[in-house]
């Protein structure tokens, strides 16, 4: 257990660094009604609290700032040792849509809840209700966002506010206006997966998957999968060699076999970093490009500590520019990071035809940038669903450590605008 006096030290520094260090806390927030979240919050914090429930409420405290990029974690520890333990969870798949939440999948049952219901109550309380109070665990810079990260982690969510139960009463609205009210058991993993095994086979993308074939008619498919290296192998994240011979090999592919378009799938990709996208993105440009028309920093003892942590572990280029910039800068001031362009690959190795990015909700961070990149310098034509990440946002996430709890508070120390300069 944690002290009253701990808890509300790691809450008081928790504040005061967000204010000094993230780029704008007051962005979405007034100043007026944060000082009244922090003043509830320590006035709540008056018993000695457990980790991770103290965890929780200052990720709540975090996420009241409507910024995604200010956040501490989700327990996911914890949570894999409940469900290892056979914890069970809701089994729904769930879609929102203007506020209101929609069933798309349900796992655990061929009766109801079926897809295309739309859920009015749980557990007696309305919707919309239960929407805010899991939205308030969720970093998010809009409704969009908001509600696309919480189809996500619906479940996971219910279980931090519920615990584990048995069971969950829906109240139901089916697609013909029909009312209902269903009990919904929640399951554990082995029942999750005898569910799947059971169910007919269904559309699903592969987040992580890289494949580059020809399809009809000259047609190329790029699904380029994460922007950073996910072999648990891998003697680094960014190490991108192996990327780097995957889009040799795909360009070289195509151009093989004449392709005369190119779709490059985006589609549920979770983002990583411009260092491997751009080695596709060359590909494709005939100008020299940069992900960015500004990037502006908000100098504090926060970043320029957490900068000098990530060089003490082995060298950097970026985060000795960061070191350069910074130095002799006075905190709570903003500089600009220039960023250098990237030039186009050499004319043989450019992909001349056309060119389409295809993206959806559940295109994230890098994935984002590559599709307004491509879009602002004309470079591809984009499809698909608009994305509920921001091409302009408050990003280049650093993080600091709570003194007590060991808690670790990622925040954005920059302002990022997309090629075109529009910060919406």
């Amino acid at each position: 257990m944690i002290s009253a006096e701990a808890a509300r030290a790691d809450l008081a520094q928790l504040y005061q660094t967000l204010q000094h260090a993230h780029f704008d806390l007051y962005a979405n927030r007034s100043h007026s009604d944060y000082e009244q979240r922090y003043q509830q919050l320590r006035r709540k914090l008056e018993q000695p609290i457990s980790a991770f429930d103290l965890q929780i409420e200052l990720q709540k405290f975090t996420a009241y700032g409507q910024v995604a990029h200010a956040r501490i974690d989700f327990p996911a520890l914890e949570f894999e040792r409940y469900r290892a333990a056979g914890g069970s969870m809701l089994p729904l798949e769930l879609k929102l849509r203007d506020g209101r939440i929609f069933v798309v999948g349900n796992p655990g049952s061929e009766s109801q809840p079926q897809a295309g219901d739309q859920i009015l109550s749980i557990n007696g309380e309305p919707a919309a209700a239960w929407r805010s109070r899991l939205l308030a665990h969720v970093s998010a810079d809009n409704d969009y966002l908001a509600d696309t990260l919480l189809e996500l982690r619906f479940g996971a969510l219910l279980w931090l506010e519920l615990g584990e139960v048995a069971s969950v009463q829906l109240d139901l609205r089916s697609a013909d206006g029909s009312l209902s009210r269903v009990s919904v058991a929640t399951l554990d993993r082995a029942q999750m997966r005898l569910a799947a095994e059971k169910r007919s086979p269904s559309l699903a993308l592969n987040w992580s998957k890289r494949e580059a074939r020809m399809l009809d008619r000259g047609l190329a498919y790029l699904r380029p999968g994460p922007f950073y290296n996910d072999d648990p192998e891998a003697a680094s994240v960014w190490d991108s060699r192996g990327f780097s011979d995957f889009v040799e090999r795909s360009f070289a592919q195509f151009a093989e076999a004449n392709a005369n378009s190119l779709l490059i799938d985006l589609r549920d990709n979770p983002g990583g970093d411009n260092s491997f996208s751009d080695l596709i993105v060359r590909r494709i440009a005939d100008k020299p490009f940069r992900f960015c028309s500004q990037f502006r920093i908000k100098i504090s003892e926060a970043t320029t500590a957490s900068n000098a942590a990530r060089l003490a572990q082995g060298f950097s280029e970026v985060s000795a520019q960061f070191a350069e910039l910074y130095a002799g800068q006075q905190p709570g001031e903003v500089v600009n990071f220039e960023l250098p362009w990237v030039e186009p690959a050499p004319p043989e190795e450019r992909f001349s035809g056309q060119v389409y990015v295809l993206i959806n909700r559940y295109s994230y961070s890098n994935a984002v940038t590559v599709a307004a990149m491509s879009q602002d310098y004309g470079f591809a034509t984009i499809l698909g669903e608009e994305t509920a990440d921001l091409a302009s946002t408050y990003g280049a996430m650093e993080q600091f450590t709570l003194k007590n709890s060991g808690l670790v508070v990622g925040y954005p120390k920059a302002h990022i605008i997309r090629p075109n300069g529009d910060p919406s």
